[in-house]
């Protein structure tokens, strides 16, 4: 219950600073860039490593495992209709 929470944080967060003008602009690799300004950023790096310790995600660095978290977020809360935080009466 805690993974879904954390990870329903971090969608909102990243959604909230997500460009609209940019979303369409995907790396090759399907990277988004989503510039998360102080204060947000501080809270989006806790919940990073919160998740990293719920999912029990380890790097060879701080940031590898921060990633590792990230990338299990979103998994869990993707901006899809597949999202787990899509169904069952979330908000999304």
């Amino acid at each position: 219950m805690l993974g879904v929470a954390v990870a329903e944080e971090a969608r909102r967060l990243l959604s909230r600073h997500l460009d609209p003008a940019a979303a369409g602009e995907e790396a090759a690799d399907g990277t988004v860039l989503v510039d998360v300004p102080y204060p947000d950023a501080a809270v989006v790096t806790a919940l990073l490593d919160v998740a990293a310790e719920c999912f029990g995600e380890r790097g060879g660095s701080v940031e590898e495992t921060r990633q590792a978290a990230l990338e299990t977020l979103l998994q869990l809360a993707g901006f899809d209709d597949e999202s787990r935080l899509n169904s069952g009466g979330a908000r999304g």
